[in-house]
């Protein structure tokens, strides 16, 4: 525009100046977007919303029929053996098998058969099926790995135990005794309390003892009674006779 105007104000003398004033437009972006910091784009990142997958409308796929898997009869045969396991037997101790020879493992059945422990193997699966619609079902978790069960129909725990320590790749994981779920350190603990027979006489002495101490005491009033009468008599009777020979 300055240009233009300089033409049309000089046009007769016949010269344009030597400068001609050009505007320059201004720049229509004058600041530019500042990228993110690297660890405001990894929580963007990992904040981002992510929709859920939309499902699929009802009638798309064919309905999924739940089959009830019949078991083989050999798996029907384990579980009736595993009946008559639990129903016969006052102590199952679960035992990790962590790779002992057969020779060990054969020792370990000669030590433990001596104190009336049999010593049994069944498949972790059957056993986990068998024990889910049992009341037993809190022993499931124990069945992992490579696992023998030792059996017997009085809980010999004392034995047990004596018998483990020289089993280096057995370790016991827990035992059901007299229907009551223990822990190891349950196991051990129970081990440490005395016998049955023991417990019985201690109860009949105590009851002795306090019964005889109750005859004593019944025994012992009526005596003390007589004998302070017997005093009270002896002394009215000494101080009745000075004052009958006063009176006389």
């Amino acid at each position: 525009m300055a240009a233009t105007l300089c033409r049309i104000l000089l046009p007769k003398q016949g010269w344009l100046p030597f400068t001609q004033c050009v505007r320059h437009g201004s720049k229509s972006v004058t600041r530019h977007k500042r990228p993110l910091h690297f660890l405001k784009q990894k929580l963007m990142s990992v904040t981002r919303y992510i929709p859920p997958p939309r499902p699929a409308p009802p009638g798309a796929y064919p309905r999924q029929t739940i089959r009830d898997q019949e078991d083989d009869p050999f798996t029907i045969l384990v579980k009736k053996n595993l009946k008559n396991v639990f129903q016969e037997s006052k102590m199952i101790a679960v035992v990790q098998n962590s790779g002992s020879t057969a020779d060990e493992m054969m020792l370990l059945k000669y030590k433990l058969h001596k104190h009336g422990i049999t010593v049994k193997f069944f498949p972790n699966q059957v056993v986990r099926s068998f024990l889910k619609d049992s009341t037993y079902s809190n022993m499931a978790p124990l069945f992992i790995g490579h696992t023998v069960l030792f059996i017997s129909k009085e809980p010999k725990v004392k034995e047990m135990l004596s018998s483990l320590r020289t089993s280096r790749h057995m370790l016991l994981l827990g035992a059901c005794i007299d229907n009551t779920l223990l822990s190891a350190q349950g196991v051990v603990s129970y081990s440490k309390l005395p016998s049955v027979a023991v417990v019985q006489g201690e109860l009949v002495s105590g009851l002795t003892l306090l019964t005889s101490q109750t005859a004593a005491m019944l025994q012992r009033h009526p005596a003390q009674l007589s004998a302070l009468l017997q005093q009270h008599v002896k002394q009215q009777s000494s101080e009745g006779a000075p004052k009958a020979q006063e009176a006389t």
